[in-house]
């Protein structure tokens, strides 16, 4: 099974932005520092820009963060690239006439549900000037 890596992309997009404030960012150059392909790019800051987290128009290769790094939180970022989708996931292909198969997926769900309110507050904690000052420690 395939996990999601598109708010690690978010972070990163928005962080390559904020520190080359001076340099032409096209989708095929931040793509190169993801080793990912420009489409993707795009299509994650095209859900940053509905977000209103980033400013970007389409054929200038200079955007710009919507809004100051203390104000993004990690949780904005997910939002804006996974919706609502939920961080943990339920079986759905049990067998349905096993006990176990239905039951367990009933009790998972509940600690599920409480996984996902402690990580979302976590991460409503966590804003990308927190990242950007824990990447700079590393640089230096």
């Amino acid at each position: 099974m395939k996990y999601s890596t598109k708010l690690s992309h978010a972070v990163h997009i928005l962080i390559f932005i904020k520190i080359n404030p001076s340099s032409v960012l096209s989708s095929t150059a931040i793509a190169k520092s993801i080793q990912t392909n420009p489409g993707c790019v795009r299509q994650i800051m095209m859900k940053l820009r509905e977000a209103g987290l980033l400013n970007s128009v389409t054929g200038h290769a200079k955007p710009s963060l919507a809004k100051e790094p203390a104000d993004i939180t990690l949780l904005d970022l997910y939002h804006a690239v996974e919706g609502n989708k939920p961080l943990l996931h339920l079986d759905t292909q049990t067998n349905p006439d096993c006990g176990v198969g239905i039951n367990i997926q009933l009790s998972l769900q509940k600690y599920y549900d409480e996984i996902q309110e402690t990580a979302e507050h976590k991460m409503k904690e966590i804003t990308l000037e927190h990242i950007l000052n824990l990447y700079y420690k590393k640089v230096d």
